[in-house]
C-alpha cells in the first residue's frame, strides 16, 4: 500500500489576532454602520483567534488589480510551496532529486508556468519529474490531492510522490461587498500551505498506510460553494446549504465507504476533518455520530489559522502525525468538502 512518509505545514510570516483583522478589514468592505456592526459580530463568533496573511495587513488597503494581486500571489506561494517541500522531504529522509510525481493544488491564484514548475530550478527537482497542476477543488483539495497521488503511486510502487497546496485566500479580498458570504468569507479564511511526501507499496520509507479512497460528487449542489470570476478576481459563493448538504450525505456515504473496507464508524480512532468552519464541523459530528472531541485537532486548527482552504485538513493531518497517539493497526479517515459539492474520503491505517 502507498504511505504518507511525511506532512509539513507551513504558514506566512505574518499573523494577527481576529480582532485586528476585523478592525482593519471591516472599513474596506462596509461603509455602513449597521452592516458593518453585523460584519463584526459574524467575525468573532467565528471561534478564530488568529490568522496568517500573505501581506502584512496595512497592505490590503491598497491591493490593487487582479493582476496586482496575482502576482502577489504567485511569488508569495512559490516561496511558502518550496519551503513546505523542502521541509517534507526533509522529514521524510528524502532530497528533490528523489520526487518522480507532484501534484499541486490551489484555488486562489493561478499562474502559468504552474507554481509547481517553478519549484523543478529552485528546489532541484529532476527535469523529467511528472508534474500535474490543479486549479478548482477548492477545500476539497487536499484530501482530493492524497487520493490522487495515492492512485498515481499505485502503479508506481517503487516511486516517490508529493503534493503541494497553497492557499492565500486574503488575496481574493473584494472591496464594498456586502454580501453575507462575503462577510463570512473574511472572517473564516486564511492562508497557508502545506506537502505531503508519499510513497509506493515498494518504498522503505514507513508511515501511515492508504486502505483506500472514495470520491463523491453530490447533484444539485453547484451554487452552494464556489467562485464568481470576475474583473476584481475571485468572488466568494458560499452558503448555508453547506451544513445541508453533510447532514443529507454523510451518514450514509461514510457508512458505506467504511463497510467496503470491512470498517464501522466506531473503528475509526482518528478523524482527520477539514475545518471549514463551525457549522461545518458541527454539522460532520451530527452526521457522524461522534462527540466534538473525536474532532477536537479540526477545532484547534480552525481556530489556530482559520480555514486555509485545500490545505486545512493537510495541517490537521500534520497534527494527528505528530501526536503519535495512533497504536499498530489503528484506522483514520481524512476527509474534505468542495466546490460541486463534491467530497473525498481517504482511510488510513498505521502500521
Amino acid at each position: 500500500m502507498t504511505r504518507i512518509a511525511a506532512v509539513a505545514p507551513v504558514l506566512p510570516a505574518f499573523a494577527y489576532t481576529q480582532a485586528e483583522i476585523t478592525h482593519e478589514l471591516a472599513p474596506l468592505i462596509s461603509t455602513g454602520a449597521t452592516r458593518r456592526a453585523v460584519l463584526e459580530r459574524m467575525h468573532a463568533s467565528s471561534g478564530i483567534g488568529t490568522r496568517h496573511t500573505a501581506l502584512p495587513l496595512e497592505r490590503y488597503r491598497d491591493l490593487g488589480t487582479f493582476r496586482q494581486s496575482n502576482d502577489i500571489f504567485i511569488e508569495v506561494a512559490t516561496d511558502l510551496a518550496e519551503q513546505a517541500l523542502h521541509n517534507a522531504l526533509t522529514t521524510a529522509g528524502l532530497e528533490p532529486p528523489d520526487v518522480d510525481f507532484v501534484m499541486f493544488t490551489s484555488v486562489t491564484g493561478i499562474s502559468a508556468p504552474s507554481i509547481d514548475a517553478l519549484l523543478v530550478t529552485r528546489l532541484g527537482l529532476r527535469p523529467d519529474v511528472k508534474r500535474l497542476p490543479s486549479f478548482g477543488l477548492g477545500c476539497v483539495g487536499g484530501a482530493a490531492g492524497i487520493a490522487r497521488v495515492n492512485d498515481y503511486l499505485v502503479g508506481h510502487p517503487s516511486e516517490v510522490g508529493v503534493l503541494i497546496s497553497v492557499e492565500l485566500c486574503s488575496l481574493t479580498l473584494q472591496r464594498d461587498d456586502e454580501t453575507i458570504a462575503n462577510f463570512v468569507a473574511t472572517g473564516l479564511f486564511g492562508d497557508g500551505a502545506a506537502a505531503v511526501v508519499m510513497v509506493g507499496a515498494d518504498r522503505p520509507e514507513p508511515g501511515p498506510r492508504i486502505v483506500d479512497t472514495r470520491s463523491s460528487f453530490f447533484p444539485d449542489t453547484m451554487d452552494v460553494i464556489g467562485w464568481n470570476v470576475g474583473g476584481s478576481g475571485f468572488e466568494i459563493v458560499l452558503t448555508a446549504g453547506v451544513a445541508e448538504v453533510i447532514e443529507r450525505h454523510f451518514p450514509a456515504e461514510v457508512a458505506a465507504f467504511l463497510a467496503d473496507n470491512g470498517r464501522q464508524v466506531g473503528d475509526v480512532s482518528a478523524w482527520v476533518a477539514h475545518p471549514g468552519g463551525p457549522r461545518v464541523l458541527e454539522a460532520f459530528e451530527h452526521a457522524l455520530g461522534v462527540p466534538r472531541e473525536a474532532l477536537q485537532r479540526s477545532w484547534d486548527c480552525l481556530g489556530r489559522v482559520g480555514n486555509l482552504s485545500s490545505s486545512a485538513v493537510l495541517h490537521v493531518l500534520a497534527d494527528t502525525m505528530d501526536a503519535g497517539e495512533q497504536t499498530a493497526g489503528a484506522s483514520g479517515l481524512l476527509f474534505a468538502l468542495g466546490p460541486g459539492v463534491s467530497a473525498e474520503f481517504v482511510l488510513m491505517e498505521w502500521p
